[in-house]
C-alpha cells in the first residue's frame, strides 16, 4: 500500500512540474490583434499584459472611434489568451475534457 502512495506522490510531483512548465510556456507567448482594418494593432503576452500598441495617426482626431477600436482590440486579445490557456490545459489531459458530459 505504501508503494502505491509513493507512486502517487511521484505522479503528482510530475504533474506539478508539467503545470509549471506549461504556465511558463503560456506566459512567454505573444498574441497580436488588429482592429479597424489594422488602424489599431495590439500585442499582449500570455499573462494578459499589453506589451505594444500601434495607433494609426488618423484616429488621433477621432476619440470615439479610437476608444471603440481599442476596446475591441483589447477584448479580442484577452479572448485569444484565454482560449490558448484552455487549449493548453486540455492538452494536459491528453485531449480529454474532464468537464464534458456524455
Amino acid at each position: 500500500m505504501f508503494e502505491n502512495m509513493g507512486d502517487m506522490g511521484k505522479m503528482l510531483e510530475g504533474m506539478q512540474e508539467n503545470a509549471k512548465k506549461l504556465q511558463a510556456e503560456l506566459e512567454s507567448k505573444t498574441f497580436k490583434v488588429k482592429s479597424g482594418g489594422g488602424m489599431v494593432e495590439l500585442a499582449i503576452n500570455g499573462k494578459g499584459e499589453v506589451t505594444d500598441i500601434n495607433i494609426d495617426n488618423s484616429l488621433l482626431e477621432d476619440k470615439d472611434s479610437l476608444q471603440i477600436l481599442l476596446i475591441g482590440a483589447i477584448n479580442d486579445a484577452y479572448k485569444m489568451v484565454e482560449q490558448n490557456r484552455q487549449k493548453s490545459a486540455l492538452g494536459m489531459f491528453g485531449g480529454m475534457n474532464p468537464f464534458e458530459s456524455k
